[in-house]
């Protein structure tokens, strides 16, 4: 199987000081109907950038209000993430395409990936393009898949995504960051679902003024004059 990724236990009682006890009842009581559904997130890595910060939050709080929610990343070598990179760049505007054994790297990574992939997920949501193939390769494996694209799509390279799109067909539903990230031919399967922080991470966290200072001075920053 993929790799599991190990979340804290995170509470949405946390966040009623944050949003307000109607708003996390409201979530409770959505979330009834789902209680005990196989949910698994796919991505690319456990560490580093909004994804990961997204889901490290999103999953446990899932599995607090009831689904069986779980987080796995892919298996990749330096030949698949380079590629990847450059899909990542090209998507959002880049000029240069993948080439053709670029291409080949990506589709059999996401073919071993595909085998490893455990079955019966009630939802299997897939994590931007690293992993995007897996609804055609196995889509028997989940019962609904969706694709979750945490880039800017609004002036994509137009050989790349092209590409791209016979792999993202399979995907009854799409989720994109802002209306105008959607690319053409989603013919309705896109979601809007803005970005979100945790305000209880770290580094989300207010500062008292007393303690933005000694920080600040610690960098060698002048806290006295203008700040942009």
């Amino acid at each position: 199987m993929l790799q599991p990724v190990s979340v804290a236990h995170k509470h949405l009682a946390d966040y009623a000081s944050i949003v307000g006890r109607t708003l996390v009842d409201e979530i409770r009581e959505r979330a009834e109907r789902l209680k005990g559904k196989r949910v698994l997130h796919v991505s690319a890595t456990a560490f580093g950038g909004g994804v990961s910060e997204i889901l490290n939050t999103l999953v446990p709080l899932m599995i607090d209000v009831g689904l069986a929610a779980e987080w796995q990343i892919i298996y990749g070598r330096e030949e698949f993430f380079n590629a990847t990179k450059l899909m990542h760049n090209a998507l959002q505007g880049y000029p240069q395409d993948l080439s053709e054994e670029q291409w080949s790297t990506w589709l059999h990574y996401n073919e071993i990936n595909a085998r490893q992939l455990s079955e019966a997920w009630d939802v299997c949501i897939v994590h931007d393009p690293q992993p995007a193939a897996l609804a055609a390769l196995v889509g028997e494996k989940a019962a609904r898949w969706v694709w979750r694209c945490h880039i800017d799509l609004s002036t994509p390279n137009v050989d790349t995504l092209s590409r791209l799109a016979p792999y993202l067909d399979p995907y009854p539903a799409a989720v994109f960051h802002m209306p105008d990230y959607v690319p053409s031919g989603m013919n309705g399967r896109a979601h809007i679902v803005p970005p979100a922080i945790d305000p209880l991470a770290p580094k989300n966290m207010a500062f008292s003024p007393e303690d933005a200072v000694y920080i600040c001075e610690q960098f060698g920053i002048d806290v006295d004059r203008p700040l942009l």
